[in-house]
C-alpha cells in the first residue's frame, strides 16, 4: 500500500513556518485526539524548538472519552501546556486564555519590564485535517479561515485578528516526507489526513475493520448488524457488510469498493462510534 503523500506546498510550508516564527510569540500545535502521537509531525517539534507552545487536543467529540483523559494526563506529565477541545461546538476553548497566560508568562514579564504592551501573535499549526481552520473560526466567531473536512485545504498562511488583542496566523497543514512506521501512516489514512486518492481504499478499509473488530467489536457489530467480528480478518468483515447492505455488482459479485468507501466515511463521520486509535500506556500500538 502506498501511504506516502508529500505535495510540493508542504515543503514550502515548512520554510514558511520557520520564517514566520520570527514574528510570532507563541505556537498552538493542533493534534487529533483520536491519534495524539501519530498526528504530531516530528518536524514541527524541530521547527518550534525554543518557542512557547500550547498543545491543542482537537476533535475530542470523535475520540474515546476515557482515552482522551489519559492523553491529557500523559502530556501534562511531560510538562506541556495542553487543552482538549471540540472546535465545532467550542467545548474547551474557554480554557485557552489561561493556557496562553502560562505559556507566555516569562515573555510577558520581560515585556512589562521594558514597558511593552502589544498584541499576542500566535501561529496555529499541525498536520492536514486536524481542524486548524475550524479552531480559528470558532475563536474568531466568524468564517475567516477556510474549513473543510479534507486534507490540504489551506494553501497559504492567513492572519486572523481577534478582539482580545490576539492575532492568529493560520498555517497550511504539513506532513513529513517519509513515514517511518506503517502503523502511523495507517492511523493518519483512517482519519483522512492523507488523501484517499493516493491509496488502495479496499485494503485501507479492511485494515480499519480489523482494528475495530479487535478493539471496538460491540460498536462495529451494532452499526452493521453483524453477529460477530472478533477474530475475523478485515476482508471477511467487509464481505459480511456487503451482504448485510446488499452491495452487489451482479452474478454474485460484491461491490467491495463501494462498501469500503462507506465504511471509511462512516468511521470519519462517527456513525460507527467514538474511537481512539492509540493509547498512552507505554505508547501502546493497537493496529
Amino acid at each position: 500500500m502506498n501511504l506516502q503523500w508529500f505535495p510540493g506546498h508542504m515543503a514550502r510550508t515548512r520554510k514558511m513556518m520557520a520564517e514566520s516564527l520570527k514574528i510570532t510569540d507563541v505556537a498552538a500545535e493542533l493534534i487529533d485526539a483520536r491519534l495524539p502521537l501519530s498526528s504530531r509531525n516530528p518536524e514541527i517539534d524541530k521547527i518550534l524548538e525554543g518557542k512557547p507552545r500550547i498543545l491543542v487536543l482537537n476533535k475530542i467529540d470523535m475520540a474515546d472519552d476515557k482515552a482522551t483523559a489519559l492523553w491529557i494526563k500523559y502530556f501534562k506529565n511531560k510538562g506541556l501546556n495542553v487543552i482538549a477541545v471540540n472546535s465545532v461546538t467550542g467545548k474547551g476553548l474557554e480554557k485557552i486564555s489561561a493556557v496562553l497566560d502560562t505559556a507566555l508568562e516569562s515573555k510577558r514579564a520581560r515585556d512589562a519590564a521594558r514597558g511593552i504592551n502589544r498584541s499576542v501573535k500566535m501561529m496555529v499549526c499541525g498536520i492536514p485535517n486536524v481542524g486548524k481552520s475550524s479552531f480559528i473560526n470558532k475563536i474568531a466567531g466568524r468564517a475567516g479561515a477556510k474549513a473543510e473536512n479534507r486534507p490540504g485545504v489551506t494553501k497559504d498562511k492567513q492572519w486572523i485578528r481577534l478582539k482580545d488583542g490576539i492575532e492568529l496566523l493560520d498555517m497550511p497543514g504539513v506532513l513529513w516526507p517519509k513515514f517511518d512506521s506503517e502503523k502511523v501512516a495507517l492511523r493518519l489514512a483512517f482519519t483522512g489526513a492523507i488523501k484517499d486518492e493516493t491509496m488502495d481504499i479496499e485494503e485501507l478499509a479492511c485494515k480499519l475493520l480489523s482494528f475495530l473488530s479487535e478493539n471496538y467489536e460491540t460498536a462495529l457489530c451494532g452499526r452493521y448488524k453483524l453477529e460477530s467480528a472478533n477474530g475475523k480478518p478485515g476482508y471477511e468483515i467487509l464481505e459480511d457488510i456487503c451482504k448485510k447492505r446488499g452491495f452487489l455488482l451482479g452474478k454474485g459479485e460484491y461491490d467491495y469498493y463501494r462498501c469500503a468507501n462507506i465504511v471509511l466515511n462512516e468511521f470519519r463521520d462517527c456513525k460507527i462510534g467514538k474511537f481512539t486509535l492509540e493509547f498512552p500506556e507505554n505508547q501502546k500500538d493497537v493496529i
